[in-house]
């Protein structure tokens, strides 16, 4: 079983960071209102990047580091300028 992580750029220009085993599922709970809070009203959101992780608790460590990125790091990990 294969985690992800994964960012969304926000339709107001802010990125959110989660975790999935189906990013594509997971992307559309985000547009119908149904995933976190922060994306709710945020839409459209499109997927800029996602890694692969061998388990949860990877994915969650990874999740964390990313959060803590200052934006421009996270900017040039999903390679938009």
């Amino acid at each position: 079983m294969t985690w992800w992580v994964y960012l969304l750029h926000c339709s107001d220009g802010t990125l959110y960071c989660g975790i999935a085993l189906d990013v594509a599922a997971r992307l559309n709970q985000h547009e119908m209102g149904k995933g976190a809070k922060y994306t709710r009203g945020r839409g459209p959101l499109k997927l800029i990047y996602r890694e692969a992780c061998a388990s949860k608790s990877e994915a969650l460590q990874r999740e964390r580091a990313i959060k803590r990125m200052p934006r421009a790091k996270k900017v040039m990990l999903a390679g938009l300028r």
